[in-house]
């Protein structure tokens, strides 16, 4: 009884402490309050969930850090160019801080922690590690995936490309009509992209969605619709590169296969199982007819 009455004594303690400290740093900090941030980042959202209070919390306190974090102009480009392709709608400065916001409150359950059960420490300790990689990397993992849909989509849009410069060469009409069957995350890179050729110099659009990206395979695509603009065929181009793409997706499944080999090798033994049973049925069988006709 005494061992739990003093839990909730701490928990209490570290609850009061982390509430104390917080509104001591927004006075010294002049955060804005948690309501006007909140319908501000609610606004900014592409998604429809709505923010939570320790988001907004998290946002406040990354946003006032961030003038802390030194950052060189090549990782300053390369992250905002990141941010943007990942559509988070966050300075590097902050994005940053932001990771380094949420590992902290984790290791400041030390606090309330550390003198109840000081063996959890090295659990916490490891835990806000792995959360400040686990933010630093979650605009990468971000355009990783993306990436990984527009590669997957990109044979179709090639046979597709292909197919219409035979009857026109219009690299915007091209794109425009296949924005409308495109999957979500190329459909937005077109929609981009088509913005871009419309208000501004065609060939310098497809290069930015190139380095948007960052993928070699619609590299090619891009190589290929920029000789277009220019002139060139690229009809037998376009032939080829769906033929190449083709085979790289038969290598990705077969990728994918390899991945999964205890599901792949549970039927291949169920089907071996039903050949032996077949043929040793069929052999008793005969085994017993010629045993018969012997007796």
């Amino acid at each position: 009884m005494g061992d739990l009455m003093l839990f909730f004594i701490l928990t209490a303690s570290g609850l009061l402490l982390a509430s104390g400290m917080y509104f001591i740093l927004a006075q010294a900090l002049h955060l804005p309050r948690i309501a006007t941030t909140k319908a501000v980042l609610n606004v900014a959202r592409q998604d429809k969930k709505q923010t939570k209070n320790m988001e907004v919390i998290i946002f406040e306190l990354a946003s006032k850090f961030s003038k802390f974090i030194r950052m060189d102009d090549y990782k300053k480009r390369k992250m905002t160019a990141t941010l943007k392709s990942a559509g988070i709608k966050l300075t590097p400065e902050t994005y940053i801080a932001k990771a380094w916001v949420k590992s902290g409150l984790i290791a400041a359950l030390l606090i309330p922690i550390l003198p109840m059960l000081p063996i959890l420490a090295p659990v916490i300790i490891l835990l806000a590690i792995a959360v400040l990689f686990k933010e630093l990397r979650f605009a990468d993992e971000i355009l990783r995936q993306k990436r990984e849909e527009i590669e997957y989509e990109l044979p179709r849009f090639v046979s597709t490309v292909s197919q219409s410069l035979k009857a026109t060469r219009d690299v915007p009409a091209i794109l425009q009509s296949y924005q409308k069957s495109a999957g979500e995350s190329f459909r937005q890179e077109l929609e981009i992209t088509i913005a871009d050729m419309k208000s501004g110099n065609e060939e310098t659009a497809l290069t930015r969605l190139e380095s948007r990206i960052g993928s070699t395979m619609l590299s090619d695509v891009v190589r290929g619709l920029i000789s277009v603009k220019r002139g060139d065929n690229g009809v037998m181009y376009f032939e080829m590169l769906n033929h190449a793409f083709k085979q790289m997706e038969l290598q990705k499944l077969k990728l994918i296969a390899m991945k999964q080999p205890g599901k792949v090798k549970k039927y291949s033994f169920t089907m071996l199982g039903c050949f032996l049973f077949m043929y040793l049925g069929i052999l008793g069988y005969e085994i017993i007819n010629a045993l018969g006709k012997m007796f």
